[in-house]
């Protein structure tokens, strides 16, 4: 081990609450266990669920830390066992399951991906989550593939404007949708095809229209709740719904008739309680397939704005706002 602090700065709070509750502690630096890396961060993403964690409505996994945070980028500053000393120094970013809002974090060795000269830190920072989730929801479970139409909400989200991005880089025709006039020309200017302001226009009968009545192949949704019945009546023959999020509802009214005679799949994945090596699989596929786009500069996340750790209440109830347009990102000194 190289001479590493015994404590360190994190946001780590006692009871849930509002942003106000995000202020920061010190805590003891992590120490790398058999198979991890300590990462010395340099910025961390901030996403739903750590708005959620922070409200007390969705406790970290089993051996998760406290400490809310779900993707970092920075430096590895100490390896564990089994893992080559070789990689330290190595600028990385990596997706875990909790501590990323702190100037150190553990990560599995195996959930790390290299930062390549194309991307800063922060924008390394703001891929894994949505990068990893919209990768394994609308490429693996729904099956998209080139020459494919894909309905995704929330188009500029986090996820919707990553799925917008690699939807144009893997030849799919992409609708999402969005809640003003205004989102949806920022949802096009980053690449949607077609953008409906769900406010002002029934999205089940724009996608009849976009689509010349043929319908999408799949819909991504993070809605839940009654758009699950909606969506469906979007999807082409043999079209595939995958539900990533409950933000509407968890329980949804379902025609089965519907799905049998359409031969619909209804599927859907939560990603952070899956274990090690399901993450470390998805990692080296992302390696092989989306990497080398990464390292050319033809993939970057979309940032929305940059906060310092101590700012983290900002950072917060600009999520709650629904104002923002891609990623927000806490940075380290």
């Amino acid at each position: 081990m190289h001479a590493l602090p015994d404590v360190m700065t994190a946001i780590d709070p006692a009871e849930p609450g509002g942003p106000e509750v995000l202020v920061p502690v010190e805590r003891p630096v992590p120490r790398p266990a058999a198979g991890e890396v300590l990462i010395r961060v340099a910025a961390a993403g901030v996403n739903r669920p750590d708005v959620l964690q922070r409200m007390g409505a969705y406790p970290p996994p089993p051996g998760a830390p406290s400490i809310p945070g779900l993707e970092v980028a920075g430096e590895i500053a100490a390896v564990g066992d089994g893992v080559d000393s070789g990689q330290i120094g190595q600028k990385v970013c990596a997706l875990i399951a909790g501590g990323g809002y702190a100037e150190f974090a553990v990560a599995p060795a195996g959930q790390c991906l290299p930062v390549p000269p194309a991307l800063t830190l922060i924008e390394a920072a703001a891929l894994p989550e949505t990068l990893f989730t919209v990768w394994t929801n609308l490429f693996e479970r729904a099956y998209a593939a080139d020459g494919d139409t894909v309905l995704v909400h929330g188009g500029t989200s986090g996820i919707g404007t990553m799925a917008i991005k690699l939807a144009k880089l893997f030849g799919l025709t992409i609708i999402v949708t969005a809640g003003s006039d205004e989102k949806c020309a920022q949802a096009k200017a980053i690449g949607a095809d077609h953008a409906i302001n769900y406010r002002t226009q029934d999205f089940v009968e724009a996608v009849k229209t976009i689509t010349g009545g043929a319908g999408v192949n799949a819909v991504l949704d993070m809605v839940g709740g009654d758009y699950v019945p909606r969506n469906l009546k979007c999807l082409a023959e043999d079209g595939r719904h995958v539900s990533i999020a409950v933000q509407r509802g968890a329980e949804a009214t379902i025609p089965i008739a519907q799905v049998m005679r359409r031969r619909l799949t209804l599927t859907g994945s939560t990603l952070r309680p899956r274990d090690t090596e399901f993450k470390s699989l998805v990692a080296d596929e992302l390696h092989r397939t989306v990497w080398p786009l990464v390292e050319q500069g033809l993939l970057k996340p979309e940032i929305d704005a940059t906060f310092p750790l101590a700012e983290a209440a900002a950072a917060h109830r600009r999520m709650e706002a629904g104002d923002h347009v891609g990623k927000i990102v806490l940075t380290l000194a």
